[in-house]
């Protein structure tokens, strides 16, 4: 069944930039795909070396289990519902904090990141597969950020290098979502997002389903990368991504 998303949480969404949306799978799921989570991260013996968190890429491709989560319709309908146009998977990731890391990511934006051109919308599902309060590296928003475009991609690890470029930024109100597991936040590609240090004794366990426009189109131009990031192999420059490997939302 499509998850029905309420006016009230469509109209926040666009006034602000993300939205929680609570339960948007059960709590048994949410077990099942953080056991699942777990043993995919113990399955990848290079995984980059980054001290904010375990990042693993493209589950739905080689993880049976988590491939449910990332492809679920009930997420891709409020996704959809959200963005008003018609989208496609971009790249899932997996993001852990590790117990007792200490390690922010501090504010930015996703979509200065990406090899996008002509994108009408973007924006990424937040699911906590377990529950994530302030103290395991929740998520924090600046409301009405998503209207700030054509941004340099931000340093994650430079908790002043936003504000450089936008000092009216650090006067603004930051409101943090705790999650329960199953709750998910959806937020635009251009709100500005932190998440807090994980200082319990138990990991902080998130997937993460990236959509973009269907009607996307490539941009080979370098640009600095927080970390790998999926390109169309043996496309060229403006053209669709290619359905194979970043499919079509039904």
């Amino acid at each position: 069944m499509a998850h029905s998303v309420t006016e009230d949480q469509a109209a926040a969404y666009h006034r602000d930039g993300f939205v929680r949306i609570p339960e948007i799978i059960d709590k048994e799921d949410a077990a099942r795909y953080a056991k699942a989570a777990l043993a995919a991260r113990d399955r990848v013996s290079d995984l980059p070396a980054d001290p904010a968190f375990t990042h693993v890429m493209q589950l739905w491709k080689h993880d049976e289990t988590l491939r449910e989560l990332t492809l679920s319709p009930v997420v891709a309908a409020a996704a959809t519902a959200l963005a008003g146009v018609p989208l496609r998977l971009y790249h899932d990731h997996l993001l852990i904090k590790e117990p007792h890391n200490g390690a922010a990511t501090e504010f930015h934006q996703d979509q200065p990141y990406w090899p996008h051109l002509g994108s009408r919308h973007s924006l990424s599902a937040w699911i906590a597969l377990v529950d994530v309060p302030v103290s395991r590296g929740c998520m924090s928003f600046i409301p009405g950020t998503h209207r700030l475009d054509d941004l340099h991609p931000q340093d994650l690890r430079d908790a002043d290098n936003l504000m450089r470029v936008f000092p009216h930024l650090r006067w603004e109100p930051r409101v943090t979502v705790p999650l329960r597991a199953g709750d998910c936040t959806f937020h635009h590609s251009l709100t500005a997002h932190t998440a807090s240090p994980n200082l319990t004794d138990d990991p902080r366990i998130a997937h993460v389903v990236v959509y973009m426009d269907a009607d996307t189109r490539y941009d080979p131009r370098p640009r600095p990368a927080a970390g790998p990031l999926p390109e169309p192999d043996g496309t060229t420059a403006g053209t669709v991504f290619p359905d194979d490997d970043f499919p079509r939302l039904p």
